[in-house]
């Protein structure tokens, strides 16, 4: 029997004086962070991301199921502790994103960041022929376009607003400080050609379920439903694919900034399935950094929520 077509949920209808409330009292939230030094508001966010891990019980069980099936052979104690990290390192996020803007400047990068395998594609971004760069829900994830766009490179990020107008316009404002361009997902499609036809380079988040019409390939033993766009994107145009990363050091504001894969044209030239090979390539790519510190990757994300054809079959 064929499964009913699940109901698409009702949006949420969001009350404009709600929302100017909500970003009132985050503006007056930062106000008080900023009184105190950011290592001190790090080991705040440690605190309430493992005050996070102990009460969402929904978002631990996610999580804890995700790495057993990621890390089949690791202990309960082991992913557990890889779980509450995970949670901390979610939280302390939020931190890095207020701070950055007010840290980090071109004179003093090398007091918060150090630079690993990069020189290939900041050579490839600076000559000026498109390039798409993709990453993931890992560790500080919003400081390599933030840096991108301290040193003046053409970039674009791809994002998705938040349904907070007043909130989003905020945080888009403190991302945008040093230079970063930031495209809505929304009407990003008509755009991405124009742009990397012009020589910008493309930034995404690429690890987020792309349900049913996704193409699905493995991630950690797994297959999952990964978006097409990216792919199309760089064949259509003929363009290369980095896959970037940054990883916090120990507990710090202190990050370790690294391209780890670079996806040229010619590689998918002869594949029988350019799309699927490229999917699949840079997603192995994703999946090799992360598991250097699987700590630092969002486990509660629904990644693998979609399922293929023949695994419904099967059930």
């Amino acid at each position: 029997m064929a499964e009913p077509a699940p109901q698409k949920k009702k949006k949420k209808k969001h009350h404009p004086f709600t929302d100017w409330l909500s970003y009132i009292a985050l503006r007056i939230l930062v106000v008080f962070l900023y009184l105190f030094d950011v290592e001190t508001n790090l080991k705040t966010a440690c605190l309430l991301g493992r005050l996070l891990w102990g009460h969402y019980h929904r978002g631990r069980k996610r999580a804890l199921d995700n790495l057993r099936a990621s890390f089949p052979d690791k202990s309960e104690e082991w992913l557990r502790a890889t779980g509450r990290r995970s949670f901390e390192h979610i939280a302390m996020l939020a931190i890095d994103i207020l701070f950055t803007p007010r840290l980090v400047k071109k004179n003093n990068w090398r007091d918060y960041s150090r630079f690993k395998t990069t020189e290939r594609a900041k050579w490839l971004m600076q000559e000026g022929k498109g390039m798409i760069m993709v990453a993931s829900h890992y560790s500080n994830f919003e400081i390599m376009g933030y840096m991108l766009g301290l040193f003046g490179f053409n970039v674009y990020s791809i994002a998705r607003p938040l349904d907070n107008k007043f909130i989003n316009k905020y945080l888009y404002d403190v991302r945008r400080q040093a230079g970063q361009k930031i495209i809505d997902k929304k009407g990003a499609a008509e755009l991405m050609s124009e742009l990397t036809s012009s020589g910008a380079t493309l930034c995404f988040i690429v690890d987020q379920d792309a349900g049913r019409k996704g193409i699905f390939v493995d991630f950690f033993g797994r297959k999952a439903s990964t978006y097409k766009s990216i792919g199309l994107l760089a064949i259509t145009n003929n363009i290369p694919i980095g896959v970037g990363y940054s990883r916090r050091v120990d507990n710090r504001f202190y990050f370790e900034i690294g391209v780890n894969r670079v996806i040229m044209p010619e590689e998918w030239a002869d594949k029988d399935d350019p799309l699927e090979w490229v999917t699949a390539e840079y997603t192995r790519a994703i999946e090799k950094f992360v598991r250097e510190d699987p700590s630092q990757y969002w486990w509660l994300h629904r990644r693998w929520k979609h399922r293929p054809k023949e695994e419904q079959q099967k059930s």
